[in-house]
């Protein structure tokens, strides 16, 4: 793209979004009375609006950061070669400054900018097409970047390519554009520490040095305290912290969850304050009880004996350096839960029942396949949700994995309440969902992986993929693929 090319785009944008108001306007003055439901048509308009400036802003944000990369270029090479590392530093202040009054930003937004646009036109080549496509967010492209950031040239084109490119070898299930950017996040963090060319246990060895505990005062008489630690040891604190201020939950309890978690913690920590006491205005109890939290720990076998160096995934938080998940392990800690997958694609191993109650089983499996909140977008861990027959038993539904959701007490309740509908779910896909409006959106796939086999165990994988695919029942021993350790 030349300068010509680039005033050409902004004015393309321009007449697209003129276009568009125009549009919308004329739609909203022509509904015609006879029509059988104008107003729905005139609402349909509106949201189809919305989806297209979200496209437009997205195209306009890569022409905004192709600008931005030439102006970088050019401003360096009418300054010429720096003669000192001082000269340099003056240099690239003088660039930022420049920018940052060209678009009235601070000069921190005006750096993160440039060296954004230099990562998007020099390094990421599928995520800036995506970006003038419009088919993902200014808020994804970022997401992109910083999560390529530290990653040698082939690492970064693999992460890029497993989102973006739809022929890439195991390429991700959906579409980056169509997570919201927090999943996606969740997601490309992931695949990159799957995929690190530096071992997970060295980069978790080095990290596990900087642990700390912060706290940061805030206003109205309030303040922070957050811990950096461990996965697997803040993953124990959060889950049982839930697990005990959902027990406190009840007719007569009037906090909800996030003030019982946090009045729980303040309690184990300060020991206790007396009966229905206040702590600076925030009332904790003396005795909270402390039920066994649940955690899930998928390990791939041959990580768990030692022959690989695959991360596991901690329930809730994501990969874990394999001797933390071999710890968990050994240690028999109890509120931890060792899942084996299928040695052929990754996915865990399937739990069925046909009885109208869940089992304790059943629910470990829906958290596995689901992960969180099958809701579009929704974060909410599954700890916290709440199993769903989709057709309901009363109409003839079962207790199968695949007749099975498990929304967040929001997104159930919006189900039962509203013309939102989930769709058929499988064994392996949480359900989709329709809007009142008939608008299907699909939910988030995990992204399962086959396990890595060292060469010499190869001919033993294809052996036991092709025991497994005459024997629909893996041969793994105890009576259930997932058992509390």
């Amino acid at each position: 793209m030349d300068s010509r090319a680039a005033v050409a785009t902004a004015e393309a944008l321009s007449v697209s979004f003129a276009e568009l108001a125009s549009a919308l306007r004329d739609g909203t003055d022509s509904g015609c009375p006879g029509e059988a439901d104008p107003m729905r048509r005139v609402a349909d308009g509106f949201l189809d609006g919305l989806a297209e400036i979200s496209r437009l802003d997205a195209k306009s944000a890569a022409l905004k950061a192709w600008l931005a990369a030439g102006y970088s270029a050019a401003a360096e090479a009418l300054a010429g070669p720096a003669t000192s590392p001082e000269d340099n530093t003056g240099q690239e202040m003088a660039l930022i400054a420049e920018v940052a009054c060209a678009l009235t930003v601070s000069e921190r937004a005006a750096g993160a900018l440039l060296a954004e646009a230099h990562a998007l036109t020099t390094a990421l080549p599928l995520t800036l097409s995506a970006l003038q496509a419009g088919t993902i967010s200014w808020q994804h492209t970022r997401i992109m970047v910083d999560e390529t950031l530290n990653l040698d040239r082939p690492a970064a084109a693999a992460l890029e390519a497993h989102f973006l490119d739809p022929h890439a070898v195991n390429p991700a299930r959906g579409f980056a554009g169509e997570l919201i950017p927090g999943r996606f996040r969740h997601k490309a963090r992931t695949w990159r520490e799957r995929h690190h060319p530096v071992s997970i246990e060295k980069r978790h060895a080095r990290s596990a040095a900087d642990r700390r505990v912060e706290y940061a005062p805030d206003r109205d008489g309030m303040a922070w305290l957050s811990a950096y630690l461990p996965a697997d040891t803040a993953a124990g604190i959060w889950n049982r912290t839930t697990t005990a201020a959902r027990a406190l939950q009840g007719p007569a309890e009037d906090r909800n969850l996030s003030q019982l978690r946090a009045d729980t913690v303040a309690t184990w920590l300060l020991g206790g304050t007396g009966d229905g006491a206040d702590i600076d205005g925030g009332r904790v109890d003396a005795v909270v009880p402390s039920p066994r939290a649940q955690v899930l720990v998928t390990v791939p076998v041959l990580s768990l004996l030692g022959r690989t160096e695959e991360p596991a995934m901690l329930d809730g938080y994501g990969p874990i350096p394999p001797s933390m998940a071999r710890r968990l392990v050994a240690d028999g800690a109890e509120s931890f839960h060792r899942v084996l997958i299928d040695p052929r694609d990754g996915a865990p191993l399937e739990i069925g029942r046909t009885s109208y109650r869940l089992t304790k089983a059943q629910r470990q499996w829906l958290r596995l396949r689901d992960g969180k909140c099958p809701f579009p977008g929704c974060s909410n861990h599954s700890l916290d949700n709440e199993a769903d027959h989709i057709l309901a038993w009363a109409h003839g539904g079962t207790t199968g994995i695949s007749n099975l959701g498990q929304p967040c007490h929001k997104h159930h309740r919006l189900r039962h309440t509203t013309a939102w509908t989930p769709t058929t779910a499988t064994k392996n896909e949480p359900p989709g969902w329709t809007s009142p409006t008939g608008r299907h959106y699909q939910s988030e796939h995990p992204d399962w992986e086959p396990p890595h086999w060292p060469d010499h165990l190869q001919a033993m994988a294809e052996h036991l993929a092709n025991n497994m695919a005459e024997h629909p029942e893996p041969a793994i021993p105890g009576p259930s693929p997932v058992r509390t350790l």
